[in-house]
């Protein structure tokens, strides 16, 4: 604890930059390295999810992230749920480059209902393809459209909102019962963001299979500048995998794995995201460097085009290649942004581990 003045205390916190990771005293070759991830029933190649924002996120984007062998998360609030075909509106919102103009635009378009018949149709799009199935609603929708994504048969279904609690206080409207609406769906369901041992020990006692860590959308989200508020991504990891520990001894054995999400846009913060606890990351930022997304460069969260408080905006990103190479390589940057799979695979063969649980135990510094 450190004092701001005599009236206040707060607790010093780090960032994915402000730590780096220390090599131990054992290397291994690349071949040994197992990146394998297994959640509920599903296994993945990789431990990446990828986060369901319109500008990265298409049915047929997600259909490539799952054949490569991650789990695609599609927005089921977002533009292919609110109209037959986006296109149109992707190909204008890429061509306003002032970011005041494409607010009140996306406010605009953002404001058509969404479409349960939408769902459906997308979704069993995203399942005819042979690959993992995976929609995301905020806390606010769950309830009302829940049904219909578990008619659809999904994997998993995510529930994310820039900070989600266990328990929800309103004089307006019935809040979500979160432990109730997991309890009574037959889908493994992840859920977030969160930020504190407590919140995330609240979010475990759902039932969650997973818990998103952080309010997502680090690159697009001004919600620092907004609301004042702030995930320090190193800090809030650890502090979640405390909980994880613990909880698993509370429970007599339930394992609820720990999603980084926000904040990694290179391969080496997602290593450094995985050795301060997290089974896994959900990433935006390098899959809207791809040449096949659907923001044509640009990148924006859910908050983007809150009708009322934005606090979200676009970003440009220029494309460095395809989704393939951005995840598998082979990289032609030395910067990161490619082949992400590949250097953390090299990360943990230059640390001497083996598998991902294993490199949770890795020595961490201070910069």
């Amino acid at each position: 604890m450190e004092e701001i003045g005599r009236g206040k205390r707060a607790n010093r916190v780090f960032t994915l930059d402000d730590v780096a990771i220390v090599p131990s005293r054992r290397t291994r070759g690349i071949e040994q390295i197992n990146l394998a991830w297994r959640i509920d029933a599903m296994s993945f190649q990789f431990p990446l999810i990828a986060a369901p924002m319109d500008s990265v996120m298409s049915p047929a984007t997600a259909i490539e992230f799952g054949r490569l062998g991650g789990l695609g998360v599609l927005n089921l609030e977002g533009l292919w749920t609110r109209y037959e075909d986006p296109a149109p509106l992707l190909d204008e919102l890429a061509g306003i480059p002032d970011q005041a103009t494409a607010t009140r635009r996306m406010q605009q378009i953002y404001a058509e209902p969404v479409k349960p018949e939408l769902i459906t149709a997308r979704m069993t799009q995203i399942r005819d393809a042979g690959v993992p199935v995976a929609g995301s609603l905020s806390p606010q929708n769950a309830r009302r459209y829940g049904d219909v994504v578990v008619d659809a048969n999904p994997d998993f279904f995510v529930i994310r909102g820039t900070a989600v609690s266990a328990e929800h206080v309103s004089d307006v409207a019935a809040p979500l019962n979160l432990k109730k609406f997991i309890y009574e769906l037959d889908v493994p369901v992840i859920v977030g963001g969160c930020a504190t041992y407590q919140t995330a020990l609240h979010l475990m006692r759902t039932g969650a299979a997973g818990v998103l860590v952080g309010f997502g959308g680090a690159a697009t989200s001004t919600t620092r500048q907004v609301l004042g508020i702030e995930v320090p991504m190193a800090t809030a990891i650890a502090e979640v995998a405390e909980a994880r520990r613990d909880y698993l001894d509370e429970s007599g054995g339930r394992y609820v794995h720990v999603i980084a999400d926000g904040s990694i846009g290179r391969s080496g913060d997602l290593a450094k995201a995985l050795a301060c606890g997290a089974d896994a990351a959900m990433i935006g930022v390098p899959l809207a460097r791809a040449s096949q997304a659907p923001g044509k460069g640009y990148h924006w969260g859910a908050e983007a085009w809150h009708d009322e408080l934005p606090r979200g905006r676009r970003v440009h990103f220029d494309p460095v290649g395809t989704m393939e190479q951005i995840l598998l390589g082979p990289s032609t940057l030395p910067d990161g942004t490619m082949n992400i799979v590949g250097a953390l695979r090299r990360a943990l063969a230059s640390c001497g581990y083996t598998e991902v649980k294993e490199f949770q135990r890795i020595e961490l510094v201070i910069r």
